[in-house]
């Protein structure tokens, strides 16, 4: 059983302590946060636009520190999970490493390439693992996605199209502040350029047309082109002003003989959905069946995947720091294409 100490605990770091009560292999010793009343349990008043609010939690069997510091200095943990703010991500994750201890950063790793990399040369230098929580691999319906991509039950993936939208994030003040969260590619595209890489590889070149607040993109489209393959993929991402739907995502995937589409909207009179289909090029609807789940499974099965690729001395491809690292290079490449109206090498 690996043992965890949770750094951050706002809304994330909630959800990871919920998924952290069903994990098989990964066991909550330790948490740390600055506020007293959340040291003694009294986590109410988190809130997020998915899952149950924050509760009154037992920390009884829990180590509670004021300090990142006072965590790495028990000798009882494993792994320190990262929930802090993004800007945050960097000191902790290299503070962390040097004290001997694994990683499992919350999206994303950084919020540039430069320190992505300075966390993955302290990894280098300490030995440990470097795993990113970035979770959509582990969802129903993309993790059907990911497994038919790996295999060759279609044939050869032709291309693809992605779709991440969502309505004004007026709960996060700093959202456009590039230094602290990194706006709508590095927030919210990063989980499909994250997908795309993990699936197609790195793009040899992407192009970016967007609409802007200021300097950063606020809604894009994209495309990408790959060297090594006849593949072209496609997404739409970012911030739109209508609230009344506040989230959506979907993908649709071409293979040599199959297509696979999937959408999900939340609106604010509930919810639609257009379930994952495989629509084959002899004419079938197929209609996979996914398992029973809720918010809060897939964060479960990613910390058990995190636990056994540190046990097993591997690195869970869906988790690897470097593949998380090549998304936001992903998404600072289609900064520069939106800044330039050019195509742009990776």
């Amino acid at each position: 059983m690996v043992r965890v100490g949770l750094v951050g605990i706002g809304f994330m770091g909630w959800i990871h302590y919920l998924a952290y009560q069903r994990s098989k292999h990964a066991k909550l010793v330790a948490f740390a946060s600055r506020e007293p009343r959340k040291r003694t349990g009294d986590w109410r008043g988190i809130q997020g636009n998915f899952g149950p609010p924050g509760e009154q939690i037992d920390v009884r069997g829990l180590q509670a520190y004021e300090s990142l510091e006072q965590l790495l200095a028990d000798d009882q943990i494993d792994m320190v999970d990262i929930c802090l703010p993004p800007h945050l991500h960097v000191e902790a994750a290299c503070q962390a490493l040097k004290s001997g201890k694994h990683v499992l950063c919350e999206k994303p790793l950084a919020l540039n390439t430069a320190d992505c990399d300075r966390i993955l040369d302290e990894a280098a230098r300490s030995g440990k693992s470097v795993l990113v929580a970035q979770v959509l691999p582990y969802m129903g319906q993309y993790q059907v996605a990911y497994e038919i991509l790996q295999g060759n039950d279609y044939g050869k993936p032709l291309g693809g199209y992605f779709k991440r939208v969502i309505s004004p994030p007026d709960w996060i003040p700093d959202f456009y502040e590039a230094d602290r969260v990194g706006g709508p590619l590095v927030d919210l595209h990063v989980h499909d350029a994250h997908f795309i890489r993990l699936a197609y590889g790195m793009p040899k070149q992407v192009m970016c047309l967007a609409e802007r607040r200021g300097n950063m993109v606020k809604f894009c489209h994209t495309l990408m082109r790959f060297v090594d393959r006849e593949v072209n993929v496609g997404t739409s991402s970012g911030v739109t002003n209508q609230s009344a739907r506040p989230f959506t995502h979907g993908l649709e995937l071409q293979f040599e003989r199959a297509t696979l589409q999937f959408e999900l909207a939340v609106l604010k009179d509930g919810l639609e959905v257009m379930p994952l289909k495989i629509l084959t090029d002899d004419g079938r609807v197929i209609r996979p069946e996914l398992p029973a789940a809720d918010d809060i499974d897939a964060f479960a099965h990613e910390i058990d995947d995190a636990a056994e690729s540190i046990r097993l001395g591997g690195n869970a491809l869906r988790l690897d720091g470097r593949i998380a690292r090549d998304a936001i290079h992903i998404c600072q490449c289609l900064q520069r294409s939106a800044d330039t109206g050019q195509w742009v090498d990776c």
